[in-house]
């Protein structure tokens, strides 16, 4: 009797395995890979931006230093405007405009709130007269120390 039931406990391990290896074996053929051809579809435009990203890299780090500190440097900003409403700073920026136009306006947003930036000055006198023809248009001025387009002389 002992002998019958080890021949159908090995009988029942042996359906158990055979049915776990099919299972594995179609799961491997369902989700192998099987080699093909591969189209990669791109914007003519990427080879261009490569090639200009390579003429750009042969460049010496040392002349691309050269030329940014030549154009921008350490001094100060009038800000005359904030709000989180970024049409009433474009508002705001359009009033400015109107008032002096030869002067550059710069809109920084630092959450949660739009900042508009006025001028490029070298010193914190030149900025200064500036908050002065600006304070009674606009109630709430400071000047701002930062980095500075400077002008091409």
């Amino acid at each position: 009797m002992k002998n019958s039931d080890s021949i159908s406990f090995l009988t029942l391990i042996f359906k158990r395995y055979t049915i776990a290896l099919v299972f594995i074996l179609v799961a491997n053929t369902v989700l192998a890979q099987t080699p093909g051809k591969v189209t990669v579809v791109k914007d003519a435009r990427i080879d261009t931006l490569i090639a200009l990203r390579l003429a750009l890299s042969k460049t010496t780090s040392s002349a691309v230093a050269t030329v940014s500190t030549a154009t921008t440097g350490n001094g100060y900003r009038v800000q005359f405007f904030m709000s989180t409403n970024r049409n009433e700073v474009y508002t705001a920026q359009s009033k400015f405009n109107g008032l002096f136009p030869d002067l550059k306006t710069y809109i920084v947003y630092i959450e949660p709130n739009f900042k508009i930036r006025a001028g490029d000055f070298r010193t914190r006198l030149e900025a200064s007269r500036l908050l002065e023809q600006l304070r009674s248009q606009f109630p709430s001025l400071f000047i701002i120390p930062e980095k500075i387009n400077l002008k091409n002389d």
